[in-house]
């Protein structure tokens, strides 16, 4: 005999219940996290001779930002970037528009113009991971990366010409080519040991900057 319906129903809320009570674990610790507090912090504690953490370097945030000049002419080129940083970043992105007008580049104040996503604490070592790892292998030609290119205060960023360097984006979806910026922000340290850090964490150098570095 089949059983009846309202017995059916009950079974399944009681079902759906029992999964929502299950205990969620806490989220899994970064792979780049854990090695930065086993073998990175370690090793700057001895390499620089201070023992407090807040005096050696340690990155704070990465910011993601993609200036997109075409929106002016087609608001959909705006709208494929913020898509794809979305999808790179794993974060809805924030919208820049344009601070003032400039006559010779037909600008207008208040004008949407790119778009920037500011990652901090599990998503930036996810996204530094991602970076090292699979995104500047994938860089046609790529020879390392450039040692000079801090800003005096300890901070480091690059450039990259082709969003599609990174694999979570269908090319068939995204065919206009895109290039964005990436800042590294670091605290707690000058040009050089910043440096020294991000060479611990396996960012690819140009073998004659790190030489001379």
């Amino acid at each position: 005999m089949a059983e009846p319906l309202e017995t059916i129903v009950m079974a399944k809320k009681a079902a759906k219940k029992e999964v929502a009570q299950e205990p969620v674990g806490p989220p899994p610790v970064p792979r780049l996290k854990e090695r930065f507090e086993k073998e990175i912090l370690p090793a700057m504690r001895q390499q620089f001779g201070r023992e407090n953490r807040l005096a050696l370097p340690r990155i704070e945030k990465i910011v993601v930002s993609m200036g997109v000049g075409s929106a002016m002419q087609d608001k959909k080129h705006l709208e494929e970037a913020v898509a794809a940083m979305a999808e790179i970043t794993g974060q809805k992105p924030l919208v820049c528009k344009a601070r003032k007008s400039i006559a010779n580049f037909r600008l207008r104040e208040g004008v949407a113009i790119g778009c920037k996503a500011t990652l901090r604490g599990a998503r930036m070592y996810e996204f530094l991971d991602r970076l090292i790892s699979l995104v500047l292998p994938r860089v046609r030609d790529f020879r390392g990366l450039k040692a000079g290119a801090f800003d005096g205060h300890g901070n480091y960023s690059l450039g990259l010409t082709e969003q599609l360097v990174f694999p979570e984006l269908n090319p068939d979806k995204y065919t206009r080519p895109q290039g964005m910026n990436i800042a590294i922000c670091i605290a707690g340290g000058s040009d050089e040991e910043s440096f020294e850090m991000l060479k611990m964490f396996g960012m690819p150098f140009r073998t004659e900057d790190t030489a001379a570095a």
